[in-house]
């Protein structure tokens, strides 16, 4: 790290930019007219949005762009929103969000030209109005770069993104302006995407022709990653850190060749260098990745980044081709703001538009069928029918679904701006994603039934008694049904069955629906936020568990349960036939932070992610934890600023998030060699 970044480093850390905001009383009357189509009204709140911005340089800027106005009310007021509501189905706030946009195209017409090609269309026009102010800002941002006597940045605005860019600084530069537009048109989650692939001719460009050395480089790419973290407290999500700015790494390219690259690499050094949560790492991998890929992945962990995050290509190609998407595509995927698979440029999916409780799902059916059901099979089959109402009754409830317009956004998407259409309306790919959250304390009850109820014998209604009580007055039964009783991640069929099971009757239940874009649905291992609802909805279970305990995070072991040790853990994920559920939702494992304690330790840790992926697994994340620590940073959290965490798709630093999240990271297991 130079001294200019860690300048630039220190003056984001102690939050010197954060004086420039404001937050001024702004009345939305110039873009909610009654009368105003709804995509003029996004494109003029963007462009009241970038003219309220101040140009803020810091000290040494090298990637400009900073936000001072804070969020302007929405395009709708409160009784236009609630009237759509009534008659749509709302996604999250209504926004288009989890896309990966096409930065690539983009950059390399720049925004002069694509305006050059616009209509008289409405849409078109909107499109325009956006460009226009985007490149308003940016001449705004140039005259105080030059102004300053920085006549370097200054050239470098004068150019991006109007014009393509010609060096790496530039094309960073043009991207931090595009993403830093399309937060405050009033999408959230959008991505970076394949950052090292669209990225990499320019840095080539460069090396090649002596216009930078790698240190100059490396300098750059740091501060840009720097400027993905400054504004990412006002990004909207479920906690700070929960913002979608994630970027992949690695993985085959579209006509099947190998990604990795020297781009690829400098990532990991430069996140390894920084230690902030922003951007956040997926690196894709397969069978063929040499061991030293997995190292330099496990020296972040050992950081404690909670990335980078692994995608298996065997996997997910394949899985995703078999939802009918086309080759090329399929090799070309990106992840959505935690791990969910999309395309870049060419998907309008949602990933994340539902989920089913499996665990609660599998606990009511064995409280309800528990005393009439003559055997396993009886109750499975009494669950498959369970799954397949729920599932058909999500996808029955979305219909009319309505998404606020992107003139801007849509920009970045193919065929948008030649068949005037808004992203809003869809794109190649109009998917729809379901996780399916609880699998391993779904499996876990089954298998805790099957022994006790049907192998050993155990009274049913004393069983179905002491579930209704909370276990009150029967904590010898509960002690049993938590420990003697088998669990998914020792590697034992008993209890892995069962997950096998659930997961290919999830994929089947999903198979076939479509939804009324034309997509299909998908099926994951992912939980998101839905860990802790379902788990505070639940009552007591066959497990052992107590009624209102959160779930486990994504695809993991059931909390506070014994664990053989990660081999084991490792075997028993893989079991299910994962390329069915290929939404996605990575397997979490956590890890003391004393496993990493010399090159052997990282070397070992990194066979276990490779073990993983030859195995068949589809996604995993490693988290560095401390429980002592985490407990401390409770007591005196302004002790522990910087101590960061993996959440569920996300990292975040640990002593912002809301406690019951701080609660269920301090309780997830931690494993040793």
């Amino acid at each position: 790290m130079t001294t200019r970044i860690e300048a630039l480093k220190a003056w984001q850390w102690n939050k010197t930019h954060h004086a420039f905001r404001r937050q001024e009383p702004v009345s939305p009357d110039g873009y909610r007219l009654a009368d105003m189509p709804d995509c003029e009204r996004t494109a003029r709140r963007l462009a009241l949005a970038l003219r309220l911005e101040t140009p803020v340089l810091a000290p040494g800027e090298i990637i400009a762009f900073t936000r001072t106005a804070l969020n302007l009310p929405m395009i709708y007021a409160e009784e236009e929103w609630q009237a759509i509501k009534a008659s749509h189905f709302i996604h999250e706030n209504g926004n288009v969000c989890n896309l990966s946009p096409d930065y690539a195209s983009v950059m390399a017409d720049g925004l002069a030209a694509i305006r050059a090609r616009l209509t008289d269309a409405p849409l078109h026009q909107c499109m325009k109005l956006s460009i226009d102010a985007v490149l308003d800002l940016t001449r705004r941002y140039a005259q105080a770069a030059e102004a300053a006597g920085d006549t370097a940045l200054a050239e470098v605005l004068s150019r991006v993104p109007a014009q393509p860019p010609r060096t790496f600084r530039e094309a960073l530069q043009a991207l931090r302006i595009l993403h830093f537009a399309m937060w405050c048109e009033g999408n959230y989650h959008n991505t970076l995407g394949r950052f090292d692939q669209y990225m990499m001719p320019y840095l080539r460009r460069d090396l090649d022709s002596g216009v930078l050395t790698r240190e100059q480089a490396m300098e750059l790419l740091e501060a840009f990653f720097l400027s993905c973290n400054r504004d990412s407290d006002l990004y909207p999500g479920m906690q700070q850190g929960d913002n979608g700015q994630s970027i992949v790494l690695g993985g085959v390219t579209p006509d099947g060749r190998d990604g990795y690259n020297l781009l690829s690499e400098m990532c990991l050094q430069a996140s390894a260098e920084l230690r902030l949560i922003d951007p956040k790492i997926n690196l894709r991998v397969n069978k063929n990745t040499p061991p030293a890929v997995y190292r330099l992945g496990t020296q972040l962990t050992k950081l404690g980044l909670g990335f980078p995050q692994y995608e298996n290509d065997d996997m997910a190609v394949p899985g995703l081709m078999s939802l009918g998407y086309a080759e090329a595509d399929a090799r070309d995927y990106a992840m959505a703001a935690c791990w969910e698979f999309i395309i870049p440029g060419k998907g309008m999916d949602i990933p994340n538009i539902g989920a089913v409780p499996l665990a609660s799902l599998v606990g009511g059916v064995i409280r309800r069928e528990l005393m009439t059901a003559d055997s396993m099979d009886t109750l499975m089959a009494a669950i498959e029918a369970e799954i397949q109402r729920q599932v058909k009754a999500i996808a029955n409830g979305i219909h009319n679904l309505y998404v606020i317009p992107s003139p801007y956004l849509s920009l970045f998407f193919e065929d948008c701006v030649e068949n005037v259409r808004d992203i809003s309306l869809g794109c190649r790919y109009n998917n729809f994603g379901l996780h399916g959250t609880g699998i391993a304390p779904a499996a876990d009850m089954l298998a805790a039934v099957r022994q006790t109820v049907f192998e050993d014998g155990f009274d049913r209604k004393t069983l179905l008694s002491a579930l209704e009580s909370n276990f009150d007055h029967a904590e010898t039964l509960q002690h049993r049904l938590k420990y003697d009783c088998p669990k998914m991640g020792n590697d034992d069929d008993r209890a892995d069955q069962y997950a096998v099971r659930l997961l290919h009757i999830f994929a089947q239940a999903v198979k076939g629906l479509t939804n009324e874009r034309g997509g299909v649905y998908r099926a994951g291992t992912g939980s998101a936020m839905y860990y802790i609802w379902h788990g505070t909805d639940m009552d007591a279970t066959p497990d052992g568990r107590e009624a209102g305990s959160p779930l486990p995070a994504n695809y993991a072991p059931s909390l506070n349960v014994k664990l053989d040790g990660p081999v084991s853990l490792i075997k028993s994920f893989v079991k299910p036939a994962l390329g069915e559920v290929i939404n996605g939702g990575p397997l979490t494992i956590e890890f003391s932070d004393t496993v990493f304690r010399n090159d052997e330790a990282i070397a070992k840790v990194a066979a276990l992610v490779k073990l993983f992926i030859d195995l068949g697994g589809h996604q995993l994340q490693l988290n560095t934890v401390n429980r002592e620590q985490l407990l401390d940073a409770q007591a005196h959290p302004e002790q522990y600023r910087n101590l960061i965490v993996r959440v569920w798709g996300w990292s975040g630093y640990f002593v912002e998030l809301n406690r019951c999240y701080q609660d269920h990271i301090i309780s997830r297991v931690e494993l040793n060699l």
